[in-house]
């Protein structure tokens, strides 16, 4: 069923459709959130919804000796995306403190959850960290910069996905821990003062605008970025490993998970 033919709210499609994927999957989802630019905060008028979520199987799945599918993807049509990563490939990479993982965990918008992702993210959340979180992000800060921020006309869009990377590698610099999902809370704590005015006013320009639409590069916007990317392309490089290698805390949680699903669907 598509959005534009459902009655309901998108909260109410997005139940039924993580119901529907339990039933026809044998999982139990264990969180769901929005992530992307409805999370972020700086959705326009026509952007879709990409609904995440963690899901795990019963222990003998695991034990099986069939080769292992640790992702669903459910896409639906140009308005909704769903898809989910399994709670093994989840813990996997938070090992390797994936700073979207970080995101999906911390999103303001959440869909569902349980108290066993309660637990998950206690344990994962010791595994961040700062050097692989900002590497991240000053590489899809880069990355959309040079590809969509350089002509004379660009995609308004593109400026917050720039900015918000950067602002991340701010936060991370500062205060050591993962940084906000919502741009406005992260810019609200480390954007400089005198670029709010013209962040804002780009924020309120874009929030009017479709996915596509342009305007005139804003020269000084670009030449903030540049030294951004400049400074944290150094300061990142200097920076000590800091990642956890133990992998027994994770390895207990996903055991305990297990365990407990071979008793019940929680």
């Amino acid at each position: 069923m598509k959005y534009k033919d459902f009655e309901g709210s998108i909260e109410d499609l997005v139940s039924l459709k993580l119901k529907e994927i339990e039933e026809t999957e044998h999982v139990t989802i264990l969180h769901a959130v929005e992530s992307g630019s409805r999370a972020w905060g700086f959705a326009s008028p026509d952007s879709d919804y990409d609904v995440r979520f963690i899901y795990l199987r019963n222990q003998n799945y695991y034990l099986g000796l069939q080769p292992k599918q640790d992702f669903i993807d459910w896409a639906l049509d140009e308005t909704l995306d769903i898809n989910g990563w399994d709670l093994s490939k989840t813990l996997q990479h938070f090992h390797k403190s994936n700073a979207t993982l970080f995101e999906w965990a911390n999103s303001p918008v959440v869909y569902h959850t349980t108290p066993e992702w309660t637990q998950v993210y206690e344990t994962a959340r010791n595994y961040f960290s700062c050097k692989s979180a900002m590497y991240h992000y000053y590489g899809t800060a880069r990355k959309n910069y040079l590809e969509h921020l350089t002509d004379a006309y660009v995609k308004y869009k593109k400026y917050f996905y720039v900015l918000r990377p950067i602002l991340a590698c701010q936060w991370i610099e500062k205060k050591a821990c993962p940084p906000p999902v919502l741009f406005g809370e992260l810019a609200g704590e480390v954007l400089e003062e005198d670029l709010r005015d013209t962040v804002n006013q780009l924020l309120e320009t874009k929030k009017q605008m479709t996915e596509s639409g342009k305007g005139p590069r804003l020269d000084h916007l670009n030449t903030y970025i540049e030294s951004q990317l400049a400074y944290y392309k150094t300061a990142i490089d200097a920076m000590a490993d800091d990642r956890t290698a133990d992998w027994t805390a994770l390895n207990e949680v996903f055991t305990s998970l297990c365990c407990a699903a071979t008793i019940s669907s929680f």
